[in-house]
């Protein structure tokens, strides 16, 4: 009865493993949607981009939860090429949808910047194993059950 019931269980916690995954992706598009329907004041100095920066790191971070997907475990590369794609597709719809919000506007630039990062952050992810370790730890860490030893459990050489 119980082998038949561990490899059901192990389906299932894979099955929420792949679910749970598909939430750092959706949360961020959320934030990124949210964000571009706000009116955000230019800060810093015209010539300091920070506009462009933060589009590509944004995205990047976006392709990389995209990329890390376990949809075709065997074929990173086609994982890779489908966020860059998909991020490149959402950064020109987020432009879209700037250009009807007031006090935004669609740039060409934003969009390059968001393709740009998806591009590199994915290309990163591939070749750097740092990055990719750094990327792949756990957040929290399991704890280890404690093992209780009383002198009553142990072996009894007496006997």
């Amino acid at each position: 009865m119980k082998s038949a019931r561990r490899p059901r269980l192990a389906a299932v916690r894979s099955g929420l493993r792949q679910r749970r995954a598909w939430l750092w992706p959706v949360l961020l598009t959320a934030v990124i949607t949210w964000e571009s329907v706000e009116a955000i004041p230019s800060v810093g100095p015209a010539w300091l981009s920070f506009d462009k920066l933060a589009h590509f790191a944004v995205f990047g971070l976006l392709a990389t939860t995209i990329a890390r997907l376990e949809g075709a475990p065997h074929w990173p590369l086609l994982r890779a090429r489908w966020a860059v794609v998909l991020v490149s597709a959402y950064g020109f719809g987020d432009e879209l949808l700037q250009g009807f919000i007031p006090e935004r506007s669609m740039e060409f630039a934003d969009w390059a910047a968001d393709t740009l990062g998806a591009f590199v952050a994915v290309i990163v992810y591939l070749r750097w194993t740092g990055y990719r370790r750094l990327l792949e730890a756990p957040l929290r860490r399991r704890r280890q059950p404690r093992v209780e030893i009383s002198p009553e459990s142990g072996p009894n050489p007496a006997e």
